[in-house]
C-alpha cells in the first residue's frame, strides 16, 4: 500500500483521503486474520467451518459492500479523467474476481477455499496498493470534485468509528486459534502512515479468548495505548522477544 502524499484540492478533501486509506488498512487486516484462520484450521486438521463462516460474514458484509460503494461512488468521479477510464475497468474487473473468490470460499472444499482465501487476500493487497496510489490521487487532486461529498456518508468506504470510540467489534471468528496457531501479522514493511489502522483491522477480527501475533521494528507502545483504549482496556500484551532486529508481542482479547 502506499505511503506518498496525495495532494487534494482541498483539506476536506485531505481529510476524506486518509479515512479512506485508514479503511482500506483495517480491512486489509481483517482479511489477513481471516483468511490465515482458514489456512491454519487446515494445517491442524481443525473444524474448518468455524473459519469459512467467519470469513464468509465478513466478506460479504464489510468487503463486497465497500466494492460495490466504490463502483457507485467513486469510481464515477474518477472517470472525469479520461486517463483514468482504463484503470478503472481493471478495477472493476478485480471486483468481479473476487466476487468469483468469495464463492469458491463458500462452495469448494476447504483445502481448495483456503486456497482461494489466500488469492483473495494476495489479490486484494494489490488492489488497495492501485486504490491508494492511482484512484485516489486523480479524484482527490480534481478541483470539479468534492472527495469528502463523494464519500459523504458512506460507512462502506470510510468505515464506521464505533470500535475506535471503545465499542467492542461486533465479529467474532469462533476458529478456535491459540498458541502457534495464532496468526501473524508482520508491520515492518507496513507504511508508517496506515500501520496502526492495519492492525486495528486486524486485532478486530481476533475472537474473545484469541491473539494476534504483532511483529514490529521497534517497541510499539503508543499502538498499544490506543489498541487497548479501542477495546475498552480487554488487552493483555505478553512480549516473545523484545529487539534489536524485531519486537514480536503476543495481543490477547479478553
Amino acid at each position: 500500500m502506499a505511503n506518498d502524499v496525495i495532494v487534494a484540492s482541498t483539506a476536506v478533501d485531505a481529510e476524506a483521503v486518509d479515512a479512506i486509506k485508514n479503511h482500506h488498512a483495517q480491512l486489509a487486516g481483517q482479511v489477513a486474520v481471516l483468511t490465515d484462520a482458514m489456512l491454519a484450521a487446515i494445517d491442524r486438521g481443525a473444524d474448518f467451518e468455524p473459519p469459512r463462516a467467519a470469513v464468509l460474514e465478513f466478506l460479504t458484509g464489510e468487503l463486497l459492500p465497500h466494492a460495490a460503494a466504490e463502483e457507485e461512488r467513486l469510481y464515477p468521479a474518477a472517470t472525469r479523467t479520461e486517463r483514468a477510464r482504463p484503470l478503472v475497468e481493471a478495477m472493476i474487473a478485480v471486483h468481479r474476481i473476487i466476487g468469483a473468490l468469495v464463492e469458491r470460499i463458500r462452495i469448494e472444499p476447504p483445502v481448495r477455499a483456503a486456497a482461494s482465501g489466500h488469492a483473495l487476500r494476495v489479490l486484494f493487497d494489490a488492489h488497495l496498493t492501485d486504490e491508494n496510489e492511482r484512484i485516489l490521487p486523480i479524484v482527490a487532486a480534481d478541483p470539479e470534485v468534492s472527495l469528502a461529498e463523494v464519500t459523504h456518508g458512506m460507512h462502506e468506504l470510510l468505515g464506521g468509528h464505533a470500535a475506535a470510540n471503545g465499542a467492542a467489534p461486533s465479529h467474532t471468528c469462533g476458529c478456535g486459534e491459540h498458541d502457534a496457531d495464532d496468526p501473524v501479522l508482520d508491520v515492518r514493511a507496513v507504511p508508517h502512515s496506515i500501520r496502526h489502522a492495519t492492525v486495528f483491522g486486524a486485532f478486530d477480527a481476533v475472537p474473545v479468548g484469541g491473539a494476534l501475533i504483532l511483529v514490529a521494528h521497534h517497541d510499539p507502545v503508543p499502538l498499544l495505548h490506543q489498541l487497548a483504549e479501542r477495546n475498552s482496556g480487554r488487552l493483555d500484551v505478553d512480549y516473545e522477544e523484545r529487539g534489536p532486529d524485531a519486537w514480536r508481542l503476543r495481543l490477547t482479547k479478553r
